[in-house]
């Protein structure tokens, strides 16, 4: 990876581990923006790289929100030197699946972040919301979209007119998180899952995001169509063709991602 001072990297069969390190509580900076564009840029184009796990240092937070140090110089008139949107959903559509592991507090930009992973994995410790009206603002980059398409319009609505947070189990109990762990075992429980997806083919799985991340914004007779269309392209891949026949021979199927 090229200088990132403020994430670290590793690269482990087929799964990358991306780490927030900005102490204390892991705030999304202009610095951190932009190295998460780097970093998720480089991973998509990484062939050793199926799936990616996103965590933040330690055990207090995942991303404890934005940096409000740098929003009293912020001029909204100006372009930002970083499109916080620009990155975020370029990571939504990131064509490899990737896992957010919850190991404290996701609040603001933490949750949203989160909320552009495929996967949300929680320790029971975890702590997520959108407080951004108790600063008079509102959440800036994708909550206001994404968090009613979880868990429905009016409970979106509480949790940002509140700004409270919610507890790691009322989070799986609304669909914002899809398993809560003990603390300290989020990242076990990533790497397991991590695993296995990484043994699959990511012609499939990137087919498979495509068409649930596309979809599912679509009128339904479109959305058919495109599925049609991708499992045809998908069809006549050499992974296909490896599955089917492993399948027949009663082996495990070898991967190539071709």
């Amino acid at each position: 990876m090229n200088m990132v001072e403020l994430l670290s990297v590793s690269k482990n069969n087929g799964v990358a581990t991306v780490v927030i390190e900005n102490p204390p509580m892991n705030v999304l900076s202009q610095q951190v923006t932009k190295e998460l564009d780097t970093v998720f840029k480089q991973l998509k184009d990484d062939d050793e790289v199926i799936s990616i796990i996103l965590t933040g240092d330690g055990d207090k937070a995942f991303m404890a929100g934005a940096d409000i140090k740098e929003f009293p110089d912020r001029d909204p008139s100006k372009e930002p030197e970083v499109d916080t949107h620009k990155v975020f959903n370029m990571i939504e559509n990131l064509p490899k699946p990737t896992i957010a592991v919850l190991n404290g507090f996701a609040l603001g930009g933490g949750l949203e972040l989160a909320l552009t992973c495929d996967i949300r994995i929680a320790e029971d410790h975890a702590q997520v919301g959108l407080p951004e009206v108790n600063l008079g603002l509102l959440p800036g980059a994708g909550g206001t979209q994404r968090l009613p398409r979880l868990v429905g319009a009016s409970k979106a609505k509480e949790m940002m007119f509140t700004g409270s947070p919610v507890d790691a189990n009322e989070a799986q109990r609304l669909g914002i998180v899809n398993k809560v762990v003990a603390k300290g075992e989020g990242m076990e429980a990533a790497e397991k899952l991590a695993g296995k997806l990484s043994r699959q083919s990511l012609q499939s799985l990137s087919r498979i995001k495509q068409l649930v991340n596309v979809g599912s914004e679509q009128p339904i007779e479109a959305g058919l169509e495109m599925e049609k269309e991708l499992f045809n392209t998908l069809f006549v891949t050499d992974d296909a063709k490896e599955g089917v026949s492993a399948f027949i021979e009663k082996r495990k199927p070898v991967f190539t991602h071709k």
